[in-house]
């Protein structure tokens, strides 16, 4: 169960974070939270879809590592076999909150960094600390700062994204049957990817306003990443021989 608190150099002055990889630290997830902005980086390793949240049914867009859950078909032992690791990964155990403050005699809300005390990364003897010996940041906590603002900012333009993927009809279900070595079926259901025929279909109004928007290279950034469920096909296929 989650402990979120307000971080700070007194209560936590000699708290360490865990930084390598492992089962036992969370990382046996099959997909993690992505953003376009991302894109472009995530591409490179993972396949990138669409989900809808069965709370809201919005969408949004995940990087995916295996074909079922606890499978992260990267991971090897305390290893990630990837040069990059997605960011809503690497913030653990952190995450952005909210708190009232007064500036120039008016509340204003500003933006602070939480920590999952329950988290198994949290440690008192091992690890990275976050605080200096006179209270300032590390360079790791500075590091882990940057990467809160980016998904803070990155999140924020992903709703304008959907937005313009529901406007245009860009996003159609996907569905992926894999046969593997020891002839077991997997099917790959409820995500969502781009319909590369309507995305061909659009005029060319349609076209200069998502390169305007800055949303035609995501796009093709998400198609481009479909590539990578060969890798995943593979690796499973691996696993499975040994």
């Amino acid at each position: 169960m989650a402990n979120h608190v307000l971080l700070n150099s007194v209560e936590h002055k000699n708290l360490r974070i865990i930084t390598e990889r492992g089962e036992k630290y969370g990382d046996d997830t099959w997909y993690a939270l992505t953003f376009p902005s991302e894109f472009r980086t995530a591409q490179m390793c993972y396949p990138i879809f669409f989900q809808q949240t069965p709370e809201s049914g919005q969408f949004i867009a995940v990087t995916l590592f295996g074909f079922e859950q606890g499978e992260n078909l990267f991971l090897n032992g305390n290893t990630w076999d990837a040069p990059y690791i997605p960011m809503t990964i690497l913030r653990k155990p952190f995450l952005i909150g909210k708190q009232r403050v007064a500036q120039e005699g008016m509340d204003a809300i500003q933006r602070v960094i939480h920590i999952d005390m329950d988290d198994p990364r949290v440690s008192d003897t091992e690890g990275e600390l976050l605080f200096g010996e006179y209270g300032g940041n590390t360079p790791y906590l500075d590091r882990v700062a940057t990467i809160l603002e980016t998904i803070h900012t990155g999140l924020d333009e992903m709703d304008a994204f959907i937005e313009a993927l529901v406007e245009f009809e860009l996003l159609e279900p996907f569905t992926l049957e894999v046969t593997l070595v020891d002839e077991t079926t997997h099917q790959l259901v409820g995500f969502h990817t781009i319909n590369e025929d309507k995305l061909r279909a659009l005029d060319d109004a349609a076209i200069a306003d998502l390169h305007k928007r800055r949303f035609l290279e995501p796009i093709y950034m998400q198609l481009a990443s479909q590539s990578h469920i060969n890798y995943l096909v593979t690796e499973k296929n691996k696993r499975l021989m040994k």
